[in-house]
């Protein structure tokens, strides 16, 4: 048994729907098992694993907390599930040590057939829900076979949809929708079946309940893609009849509601689908890409040379400011606001005032303000930029000639007090440093400035913005942590959609296409395109910076997405991207599961504790008996964090007299927060199941 594997490859999904014919006869489903009374279930799932659909799910328990085992199939040496493994004794009680278990097909064949009686009877025994990741229709999963009617093959381009039965239960956090994107037409993606459920049979006691279902190609018949399948004295399985990867829109979109189906609503995790998106360099200017000479003016142009296309400086007007004010009026949703005082002072001393400062002030119902230093200076080495790429400077013995405390120190607090005399008011704990610098840059400053550190100490600053596609994971910068932020693909040199695709185009093709080459010198991080067409922006950009801005949103990833002033200025490029992305979540989401808009300082306190989660969880014991849940922490003592997830209906009980109290927040359905568990414990009655 191990904590993590590799996920498959569509070869499973082939060899799955190779193997249709061999289908064997078995028993179909009805009547839903429930916990048995006098029994104890740990919070904790197992999955057994051959490296296919199994590892979407798995993907989706780590990314919501909620601890499980993994059995590798493909390890000789793997423990054998027995008895013992499964369940024991625990003061008298018989005690479950899995609450689901997920298999990665109906009949895994690397798994004994002593292995596969065990699993049974434990379910059966203990009311254990089971999640079969991906199998073909047959009569032993309570399906009939994909023909007459019904479907075998690939799924792209379809939409799924959540039947009643799923937004009454698991799935009701969606909006009803569930499209089978179709990325790349030449390439089969999605693979699966589209089948109709057998006849229910009280008799025997089995059924079939479609949650998730679409039409079959060629009828009005729904063929089911997930469904509950009741059978064998009162065992559920959840029948998944589709193959999914981490990285697909719909596993995103499934994957808590499988979750909650097989744990019953109540487990360990913590859910949201956050998005935060900050703007840099407000107040300053940003240099603007040269269509003509594809360089950026004043930065890296050939020296001497002025492009023929060259304007001025990329900067909001107050026309922009009043717009971004009424469209975040307007979608309900606000911007972070990433501020340079000195931007906003070197307008104002040549002409008497900065017109776009108030009109930016008072976007601030929505906008949250974020200090990003007083002049955008380089906070790293000091830069030797004489020679091409830039590098450190040294001194006399050779070592780093690294910026100051000093001058760190003004750049950060001459901006907090910019702030406060113009009527802002930033939380000062969290900054955003100019190019993120200060932090490593690889390959010219392997390392972080050291006299960063102790300026973030002595100013209280607790959480520093990082660029996520350098330095992915929060990590510790003296007393403060950084926060990754998600680089959405909008230059910051940019203001109109022209530009844009002409720099894309300049760093995604090929020389003899016109474009830079660099794609031909770095294959292993950058595809060669065809140029884009000059409608491309809206067409082709958009869709797909959205699809990657709602990858993270679905997938419980609280880090920040950044893009910059330029992108509200001119065109406003940031804006159709935006409601691209918030249409099509609002489309896809129920309105109990919000977009969750949280500060640096908030989404930083996220990562910290799931991290710390990550090093004690097994320092908690949880566990339901007779709908009652126990939380208990080990012999170490203090207090541990535990995110928790419940039914509707959960309460906390409270002192000897037995007092309740509402369990948490609610989200998608369900409640949710982070408890803290100390020695006492923590009690709470359920809720219903889903």
């Amino acid at each position: 048994m191990a904590d993590n594997g590799r996920p498959g490859t569509p070869r499973t999904a082939i060899r799955l729907l190779g193997a249709l014919a061999l289908a064997a006869t078995g028993l179909a489903v009805p009547a839903p098992a429930v916990a048995v009374e006098g029994q104890r279930v740990e919070l904790r799932v197992l999955v057994v694993s051959e490296g296919g659909s199994e590892e979407a799910i798995a993907t989706r328990l780590e990314a919501e907390g909620v601890p499980f085992t993994r059995v590798d199939t493909r390890d000789t040496g793997r423990r054998r599930i027995t008895a013992d493994v499964l369940s024991a004794t625990v003061d008298g009680v018989p005690t479950a040590r899995y609450q689901a278990v997920v298999l990665p097909d109906a009949d895994p064949p690397a798994l004994t057939a002593e292995e596969k009686t065990v699993l049974a009877d434990y379910e059966r025994t203990f009311g254990i829900r089971r999640v079969v990741a991906f199998t073909w229709p047959q009569p032993a999963v309570g399906l009939n076979p994909p023909q007459d009617p019904g479907f075998a093959g690939v799924l792209d381009g379809m939409t799924a949809r959540v039947t009643a039965d799923g937004l009454a239960g698991a799935f009701g956090y969606l909006g009803g929708e569930v499209p089978l994107v179709d990325v790349d037409p030449a390439v089969g993606e999605t693979y699966g079946y589209l089948a109709v459920p057998r006849a229910d049979d009280p008799v025997a006691g089995s059924s079939f309940r479609t949650l998730v279902g679409a039409t079959i190609p060629g009828t009005d018949v729904t063929g089911s893609l997930l469904g509950v399948h009741t059978h064998d004295g009162g065992r559920e399985e959840l029948v998944v009849t589709l193959s999914q990867f981490s990285f697909q829109q719909h596993a995103a979109l499934l994957g808590h509601g499988i979750i909650t189906w097989m744990t019953r609503g109540v487990h360990l995790g913590h859910q949201r689908n956050y998005l935060s998106v900050h703007v840099d360099d407000v107040l300053s200017a940003d240099a603007r890409w040269s269509v003509s000479a594809n360089c950026t003016v004043g930065e890296d142009c050939p020296a001497g040379e002025v492009p023929a296309d060259a304007v001025q400086d990329i900067r909001m007007t107050p026309a922009d400011a009043v717009h971004l004010a009424s469209w975040q009026r307007a979608t309900g949703f606000g911007l972070d606001l990433a501020f340079n005082g000195y931007g906003s002072d070197a307008v104002a001393a040549e002409q008497g005032t900065d017109p776009l400062l108030i009109p930016l002030r008072d976007s601030s119902d929505y906008s949250r303000w974020v200090n990003h230093t007083y002049a955008h200076l380089f906070l790293g080495c000091v830069q030797d930029v004489t020679v091409v790429p830039w590098r450190c400077e040294t001194v006399a013995d050779g070592s780093v000639r690294w910026t100051p405390r000093a001058g760190i120190d003004s750049e950060i607090w001459d901006n907090v007090t910019w702030a406060w005399r113009s009527g802002i008011g930033p939380d000062a704990r969290a900054l955003v440093t100019g190019e993120h610098s200060g932090l490593f840059l690889r390959p010219q400053q392997p390392e972080d400035n050291p006299e960063l550190a102790p300026v973030l100490a002595a100013r209280g600053v607790t959480v520093l913005a990082s660029d996520s596609s350098r330095d992915p994971w929060p990590r510790r910068v003296g007393t403060a942590v950084t926060l990754p932020r998600h680089p959405i693909n909008l230059f910051y040199n940019v203001a109109t959609e022209v530009e844009e695709v002409d720099e894309y185009n300049h760093l995604h093709t090929s020389a003899a296409d016109g474009g830079s080459g660099l794609c031909e010198t770095s294959p292993a991080t950058m595809t060669c395109i065809e140029p884009l067409g000059t409608g491309a922006y809206r067409e082709m950009i958009v869709p797909a910076q959205a699809a990657i801005v709602l990858g993270h949103v679905l997938g419980n990833d609280p880090r920040p997405h950044f893009v910059h002033q330029s992108n509200l200025a001119e065109d406003r490029l940031l804006y159709p991207l935006l409601e691209e992305v918030i249409g099509r979540y609002r489309g896809l989401l129920a309105d109990s599961a919000p977009l969750t808009r949280v500060s640096m300082v908030a989404a930083a306190d996220e990562l910290t504790r799931r991290d710390a989660w990550q090093q004690r969880r097994d320092e908690v014991t949880a566990y339901l008996l007779d709908g009652v849940l126990h939380l208990e922490t080990g012999a170490s003592g203090g207090t541990v964090e535990v995110p928790l997830t419940v039914p509707e209906g959960t309460t906390v009980v409270t002192g000897a007299g037995g007092g309740e109290t509402a369990f948490g927040e609610p989200y998608a359905g369900s409640r949710s927060a982070w408890a803290a568990v100390d020695t006492g414990g923590l009690t709470l009655r359920t809720g219903g199941t889903p």
